[in-house]
């Protein structure tokens, strides 16, 4: 089945600008309870293993989520799955502003992951839906760019509102931004009504149907070791750089300003290479300074201030800039027809593999009678890796679906290899 004619581009900016809002609060909303942990832990008196059941909600039931939403997501509309989703979002981020207690704020902690979860995966389905396979690269970039704009402004403005007004104070502007966002779903998204095969047999048949194409199989597995990579060597960055490469707490923020701010740039420029050139190519050439650079950070000892801000502004631009290039490959590799069932999967994926990342490299890292944490070089390596095999899964994935690298719409002369394994 190919693809369904895009929308008009002189709306396709404001369906973008729309799609990234909702990533953006969707990303804040996970990435701001870090920060809070010493209010929330005073506040409700939590032990540090209370609080990390908090932290690990959002991304439980995101995954939980995306494993049920692959058996219905495909039968509905884009723009109606989306609205509703998000309003869930929006009142559950309301319930965690409200909550008395830490049981309520964990239940709403996980209807917020749940909402928030699968609504990020309608996101990525709608790009790959309204944005023709020429720009299709730019336009993932841009919806992801949310990721570093939540890091460099979402995250300290979130912790300037907890210190002055309490640790409520960043849901409550989270809730305030969802208003604008929902009217915006309304009035910039294109509707979006499902295919007609996609309403045959039930929700169980479609899920065979799904999980039988090989093709399906190995974005899976690019996705998770895409996220792997990543997920063992970022959790403990902070915490190294504090203890192993003697930065201060208070310059800490630094690292985050400045490795988002070079990502918020950087990305639509990895966007428009993309674009214009094989996937797996723009892949690769970002993973060897990425590797570089990992190894760097995992490795450093005691240094200038100037050396850790290179290193790790290095680190966030080569590791968020391989999701563009390898998200639109995996994106164009999938039938349209199976698409939102297929990212609301590949959603769960992402968050198995990047718990299963943590609790590797949890493993694998001690700490000392000095306070240094020891163990972390051998992360990085862990880390090499996972970049070497998201390019082996990469290539495996362009082989049974050359079309998914170059920018050549799906129809049915390039229908074949969705069935080939």
């Amino acid at each position: 089945m190919a693809d369904r004619p895009p929308i008009h581009s002189a709306s396709e900016r404001a369906v973008l600008l729309t799609l990234a809002a909702v990533q953006f609060t969707h990303i804040l909303d996970y990435m701001i309870m870090m920060p809070l942990g010493p209010g929330l832990m005073r506040e409700f008196s939590l032990s540090p293993a209370q609080f990390s059941h908090l932290v690990a909600a959002y991304g439980g039931a995101a995954a939980a989520a995306g494993l049920a939403g692959a058996l219905f997501i495909d039968r509905l509309d884009r723009k109606r799955a989306l609205a509703w989703l998000y309003a869930g979002f929006a009142l559950a981020t309301l319930a965690c502003a409200l909550a008395p207690t830490h049981a309520a704020l964990l239940l709403a902690r996980l209807a917020a992951g749940a909402c928030g979860g699968l609504a990020g995966s309608v996101v990525v389905a709608m790009v790959a839906d309204v944005v023709p396979p020429e720009r299709r690269g730019r336009g993932m970039a841009f919806v992801m760019s949310a990721f570093p704009l939540a890091s460099v402004a979402g995250v300290p403005l979130g912790i300037a509102l907890s210190n002055r007004l309490g640790w409520h104070a960043p849901f409550f502007l989270l809730v305030g931004l969802a208003g604008p966002i929902l009217f915006a779903i309304a009035r910039w998204l294109p509707r979006r009504a499902p295919a007609a095969d996609s309403a045959r047999g039930s929700a169980w048949s479609r899920m065979r149907g799904l999980l039988s194409e090989h093709i399906h199989w190995r974005g899976f597995a690019v996705t998770a070791a895409l996220v792997s990579a990543g997920g063992c060597v970022i959790p403990f960055m902070a915490p190294s750089l504090v203890a192993n490469a003697g930065v201060t707490p208070e310059a800490l923020p630094l690292v985050y300003f400045f490795g988002g701010a070079a990502t918020f740039f950087s990305t639509p420029f990895i966007g428009r290479l993309t674009d214009r050139h094989d996937k797996l190519r723009v892949l690769a050439a970002l993973t060897l300074p990425a590797m570089a650079a990992t190894l760097i950070v995992t490795s450093l000892g005691p240094a200038p201030l100037w050396i850790v801000l290179a290193a790790t502004t290095l680190f966030f631009v080569g590791m968020s800039g391989r999701f563009g290039p390898a998200t639109t490959l995996v994106a164009n590799a999938v039938e349209p027809r199976f698409r939102g069932g297929f990212m609301s999967l590949n959603s769960a994926v992402q968050q198995g593999a990047s718990a299963a990342a943590n609790l590797v490299a949890g493993a694998l890292v001690t700490r000392d009678a000095a306070g240094h944490l020891v163990g972390y070089a051998r992360v990085g390596w862990l880390a090499v890796g996972g970049f070497l095999l998201t390019l082996i899964l990469a290539h495996r994935l362009r082989a049974a679906a050359p079309h998914a690298a170059v920018n050549v719409p799906v129809g049915p002369a390039t229908a074949a290899p969705f069935n080939r394994g």
